[in-house]
Parts: structure tokens; sequence; C-alpha cells
């Protein structure tokens, strides 16, 4: 069978789909608070408790869709249209739903719908899309450039999302809420036009390339009671994979910090330093602009020295900018526009990275998990991820409301007194940094790479051509590493283990070996340090 390899256009209508994902998510996570407060009348209570029930329909939603978009397969529609791309091709003319959003003047039940009506088509849409990459190819180098064109490209709506309030508020008036509405509903447009690009020039893994187990997880048919129980045993053995662990710890802790900056950047440079909000709009477009460029060096680096250390690089320079800005404030100089924007590039630049490397790593997970199950399962992980990340944000969103109305934040309110503009200082930087300085000791543990993941491939072939039965023929070298990777024995990968639903009646993998090489004494791991 003839492996299809991918072109320029490709790349590029494969992630120009995270406009949907980073862009109004952007959008979202830097103006929807400062929105709701100022234009809607919501107190910052009311506000994030938005976010917060949000979550609550998510945690049934995302891994909802991670299992059903993983067993769409066996239906008509999955045949006819793909088991992923189905969703996505759905999805087009919903996401219109964006915009209901971005109405002002409405009732806090208003917003709340609208809100959970956007986040259940988000989530259909965003889910299935994240699996494509490990359908398209198992490269890594190829797996790469496709997570950098997504990146790359989400840093573009990015940057839109931070100028173009800005740009309506100077047109329509600061006071005008149809600002906000008018950039939602270009998103919107947007949206519709990128996901097109995405069902048509995208594909799924062709049947000849999946295992014996995969094609049998994907056709076996179930109870409604079955269903469920499969569905709680898959998503709690996603968290049995040590590498997927230590995954969700760098992207919580990278995305959360983002989280808490973006939510009160805003007010940082309004309440604060005392400037408007479109000088708020010129700074995010600025780190947009920023982490674009970040994005594109961020492909050959983690080619080079791995993701891990790429990642440490990049927290290191958005910590270095966060504190930038509280001794920007205590420094009490009058002009510090210019100041903010160097800063502000700097921050970019982080950001940018930081943004790259968990969805670079995230490719290549469900290639470990199937050397340790035998199975294709990118949707599970996909709904877990999706959950995590939607629930994080809310939770740093909803924190953030908490602790500003405990300081005394008036919604609507022009001026704020200076307790407001302490707490606000101590969230953005204090929060941030914690959380960043996380995500860095996680790092620390992560072994995969360009090396290690060329051996891990070798070896999963190896395993596909066996039928599911662990190969013989393994060298001391690479079993060292397949182990390291997967976080168990030789002898109890490909499925002779109990994680996942259709393993979970064989015995539990034992206890690596006393005697096992430790990732730093792995010789083809060297290119994970610094």
């Amino acid at each position: 069978m003839t492996t299809r390899k991918p072109g320029t256009l490709n790349y590029l209508a494969y992630g120009s789909g995270d406009f949907l994902g980073a862009g109004t998510m952007a959008l979202t996570s830097a103006w929807l608070l400062y929105f709701y407060t100022t234009f809607c009348g919501l107190s910052p209570i009311e506000a994030t408790s938005i976010f917060a029930m949000a979550r609550i329909v998510d945690g049934v939603v995302s891994p909802l869709m991670g299992y059903l978009t993983d067993h769409f397969g066996s239906t008509r529609l999955g045949k006819r249209f793909g088991r992923r791309k189905f969703f996505i091709l759905i999805g087009i003319p919903l996401v219109f739903s964006y915009s209901l959003m971005w109405v002002g003047e409405m009732t806090y039940l208003y917003y709340l719908l609208t809100y959970l009506v956007f986040e259940v088509v988000y989530t259909s849409i965003l889910v299935p899309y994240e699996t494509l990459v490990p359908e398209m190819t198992d490269d890594f180098k190829e797996k790469t450039k496709f997570s950098g064109a997504r990146i790359a490209l989400a840093q573009l709506s990015a940057i839109l999302a931070a100028f173009l309030p800005g740009i309506l508020l100077s047109w329509f008036g600061k006071d005008n809420p149809l600002s906000f509405f008018y950039s939602s509903l270009v998103f919107s447009v947007l949206c519709a036009v990128v996901l097109t690009l995405v069902y048509l020039y995208t594909w799924e893994r062709p049947a000849e390339k999946k295992s014996a187990a995969a094609l049998a997880a994907e056709q076996q048919k179930l109870t409604l009671g079955q269903s469920l129980n499969r569905l709680k045993i898959e998503l709690l053995s996603t968290l049995r994979i040590r590498i997927f662990r230590q995954h969700l710890g760098m992207y919580l802790g990278g995305y959360i910090a983002q989280d808490v900056f973006n939510a009160v950047f805003t007010y940082y440079v309004v309440f604060v330093l005392m400037q408007e909000a479109t000088v708020a709009s010129s700074l995010m477009g600025t780190m947009a602009t920023l982490q674009f460029v970040a994005v594109i060096g961020m492909i050959p680096l983690c080619i080079r020295i791995g993701p891990a250390p790429s990642y440490r690089i990049v927290v290191a320079l958005f910590a270095l900018s966060t504190l930038s800005y509280g001794v920007l404030y205590y420094s009490g100089m009058s002009d510090v526009f210019s100041l903010l924007l160097l800063i502000s590039a700097v921050a970019g630049l982080g950001r940018g990275g930081i943004n790259y490397v968990p969805w670079n790593i995230y490719t290549y997970i469900a290639d470990v998990d199937e050397v340790i199950t035998g199975q294709r399962r990118e949707g599970i992980f996909a709904g877990i991820m999706t959950l995590t990340r939607k629930a994080s944000q809310a939770g740093a969103v909803m924190l953030v409301g908490i602790l500003m109305q405990l300081s005394g934040f008036v919604a609507g309110s022009a001026e704020q007194t200076p307790e407001v503009g302490h707490a606000i200082l101590l969230i953005m930087c204090g929060g941030t940094l914690i959380v960043l300085c996380l995500g860095f000791l996680i790092s620390l543990r992560f072994r995969l790479n360009l090396a290690t993941h060329r051996v891990l491939r070798e070896e999963t072939e190896k395993m596909r051509q066996a039928g599911n039965i662990v190969p013989a023929n393994v060298t001391p070298e690479a079993r060292a590493t397949v182990e390291m990777l997967a976080g168990m024995p030789y002898e109890s990968l490909w499925g002779n283990n109990n994680i996942g639903y259709l393993n979970r009646n064989k015995p539990a993998a034992g206890p690596l070996p006393a005697n096992a090489a430790s990732p730093r004494d792995n010789p083809s791991d060297n290119l994970t340090h610094l």
C-alpha cells in the first residue's frame, strides 16, 4: 500500500482549522470577562460562574465526543464521511452560534445559554479535529510540520483577535458593545471557511494501517450499559499512561498560566496603568504577532533539541516578561508605552512556544498508547485534552473573578480602588509565575524526542506485522527506549496488560526490571538534555 504524503496545501488546510480552537479562544479569554462586566451588567462572580457551569456540561460532552469519534467509523455516516471528518462537516454552519454570545445588554440566562450552546459546538468539532494528525501520518517530522502549521496559523488568528476589537472600539466608540459583536461575526465566517478546507484537504488512517486490535475496537457492538462502562474505563485508562500525564502537566502549566494572565491583562492596562482599552488591544496584538514568529522558530528547535528543553526555554521567557510587567508598575515611570511594547514582544515569544510544544507532543501520544494497548485511541485522548483545557481555563477565570470581587472590584465603574489595582497585579504576576514553575518542573521528566520516537515506531511496525504479538527480535537498546517511554516492561506491551477496555481482563503489567536503563543513561535519549 502506498503511503499518502502530505503537501503544503494539506499542512495549511489542516493548520487553518485552529482559527476555531485558538482564534475564538483568544477572543474569549482576552475580552469576554471584560465584555460581561463592562457592557452586560454582570458582576465578576456572575460572569465567571458562566464559565464554571459550562465546564460541568463539558465534563460530559468532551469525553463522550472522544469516545464517539473513535467508534463512529462503523456507522453508515462514518463510512461515508469519515469517523472524524463527519463532525467537522456538520459543524461548519453551527459555528455561527459564536456570535450570539456577544450581544450586549441581555440577561444572565441569555449569556449562560449562548455560552453553553457554543461550547457544545466547539467541542464536537475540535475533538475530532485534534485527532487528524496522528490519523494522517506516523512520521515525526511530518507531525512536527502539521503541528507547526496549526499553531502558526492559530497565532495569526490570535493576532486578529487581539487587534480587531481595538480597531472596532475606535470606530464605534469605546462604550459600544457592537465592536465585540462584529469581531465575533468575523471569526464565525472565518471558522466556517477554514473548516471547509479542513474537510476537503485532510484524510483519515486507512484500515490497512490499523492493527487487528484497533479494527476490533472500532467494530465492536455494545449495549448502552456496556458502552457507558467502556467509556469510563477508557477515560480512566488514559491517565495510566505515564507520558500522557507528563504531557498534561506541561500543557496545563503553560496554558493555565496564560489563562490567568489573559483574564486580568486588560484590567491591568486599564485600572493599574490607567491606559485605554485600545492600548491593551495593541499590546495583545504585539504579543500575538511575536507568538507567530516564535512558532516558526520552534519547529526546527523541537526537532533539534527535543520538545521538553524547548518548552523550558519559552517558559523562562514568559516568566521573565511577566515579572517585568510588575517591575514596570513599581518603577513609577510616566511614559511606559514603549517599554510595554518591548515586554509584550518578549511575552509573545514565550507564549508562542508554550502554545506550540504541547500540541506538537500530543500528536505522538497515540503512538505510545498503541505500543501499550495495540489500539489507536486518538479520540479519547483528544476528549481528555479538550476537557482538561476548558476546565482549567474556566477554573482559572473563575478564581480570578472571585479574587477581583473580594478585592472590591465594581462592575461597570470607570475607576477602581488602589486595593483592586494591587490585587490585579498580584494575580497577573504571582499567579502566572506559580503555574509556569509547575509546568517547568514536570518537563524535566519528559523524554520523547526525534531519536526515541523513531525507535518506538520501528518497534510498533514489528508489532503490527506480528499481529499484536510481542516481537522477539528486539535489541537491548530498543527495549530500553520503548520501556522508558511506555513505563512498563517490554513483555507487557502490545495489549499484554489491563489498560483499556479490550484489555481490562488481562493481568496488570508488572514493574520495570530493577536493572532497566534509566532515561538519563539511555544513549538514544541524549537529545533531551541541554
